[in-house]
């Protein structure tokens, strides 16, 4: 049997024509055209003028932090479940993150207990200098009452959308929310270019300082000049290649991945014991990833035995994300709250939910949850 992974990288011939096309031209480097129609194409989707392809997610999340003003000694609010790149790119910046525990309704950032901690905050006279809201396996967080609170206190809002190209909040884009937000195309993200990332906002001055510095903050001088710390955070032209065919098939992606989930729904909603990830009508997730929840005293497995059971079978799944504030490495931070989190990473198990998945391949993971 082949082994089904959680969400492997989909390549059709469209993609591979696209990146032969750019590898006949010789457009290898750093620049070229197919970046800048990746970053149009982006752009596009996320509802925003003005996007720069980047290395990575992480690569995104560090610059628009630092291009807002984050710095040493400052705070920054950052939901407590998700990836660690969130919060490690606090620290690239001399900053520290504070946790905030989930709302229940969507798994991402608690609005209430936001608000209550920039009241907190602001009594104090020490407002964070940023808050990072991510969109937790492609479903948009609360924006409304998040961008609410923000706005009261004149806290800039920074959106993690690295897993959400493609869904929406209230008919807004993931990525339009906020000074700046920050797509990845890491291998297993709906769209790839093996690894890379974006970041679009709507101030042009914004993405404009943010090509500028990654690319080695290099001045237009013949020579090289340098006048600040860059980096070299660029995405290549053959890697844009393969990004911008991709973009073109989203929407089938996640007619895909939306349909997966169905499936999943449909066949497991009846097990005793397993829930799912709730989706609000705020919005339209992209579906990345299908997350069940599994109650170990009424279905008769931990979490962890099952995924050990489905590994058993070469059948790929993992732990929803460990939060923040259990990691070693953030462990002494501040946390508000944390048993919506806590609660998620003890009960919840990501499914195989590759676009590519075949029905029968759907079918083999199901059947292994349902017989056990």
């Amino acid at each position: 049997m082949n082994r089904i992974f959680l969400s492997p990288p989909h390549m059709t011939e469209c993609d591979r024509n696209a990146l032969l096309a750019a590898f006949d031209s010789n457009w290898i480097a750093p620049v070229g055209p197919d970046l800048e129609r990746f970053e149009a194409a982006v752009a596009s989707v996320a509802g925003v003028d003005h996007a720069v392809a980047l290395s990575s997610g992480s690569a995104g999340l560090h610059l628009a932090l630092q291009l807002i003003g984050v710095g040493p000694g400052d705070e920054v609010i950052v939901p407590s479940l998700t990836f660690a790149a969130t919060a490690n790119a606090v620290t690239y910046l001399g900053a520290t993150p504070t946790f905030v525990d989930s709302e229940a309704a969507s798994w991402n950032l608690d609005p209430d207990l936001l608000a209550e901690g920039l009241a907190e905050a602001a009594a104090a006279g020490a407002l964070p200098a940023a808050v990072v809201t991510v969109d937790l396996y492609g479903q948009c967080a609360d924006y409304d009452r998040i961008l609410a609170a923000c706005a009261e206190y004149d806290v800039p809002v920074i959106e993690d959308a690295a897993e959400a190209l493609g869904a929406t909040y209230r008919g807004r884009p993931a990525g339009s929310f906020g000074q700046a937000g920050v797509f990845s195309f890491n291998g297993n993200k709906i769209l790839t270019t093996s690894g890379g990332g974006m970041l679009v906002a709507p101030d042009e001055s914004l993405v404009q300082r943010a090509r500028h510095l990654a690319t080695q903050a290099r001045e237009p001088e013949p020579h090289y000049e340098h006048h600040e710390i860059g980096y070299n955070y660029r995405l290549s032209n053959l890697l844009a290649a393969l990004g911008h065919a991709q973009v073109s098939q989203l929407a089938e992606r996640i007619a895909r991945r939306r349909e997966i989930e169905h499936i999943y729904r449909s066949r497991l909603g009846a097990i005793d014991g397993i829930g799912f990830m709730p989706h609000p009508d705020t919005g339209t997730p992209n579906h990345w990833l299908t997350v069940i929840t599994v109650d170990e005293q009424r279905f008769g497995l931990t979490p962890h035995e099952l995924i050990a059971k489905l590994a058993a079978a070469d059948i790929e799944a993992r732990p929803a994300w460990k939060p923040m504030h259990l990691q070693p490495i953030f462990a002494e931070l501040p946390m508000r709250g944390g048993a919506v989190a806590e609660t998620v990473f003890a009960t919840g198990v990501c499914l195989p939910s590759g676009s590519a998945m075949t029905d029968a391949d759907q079918s083999r993971v199901i059947e292994a949850i349902e017989y056990r």
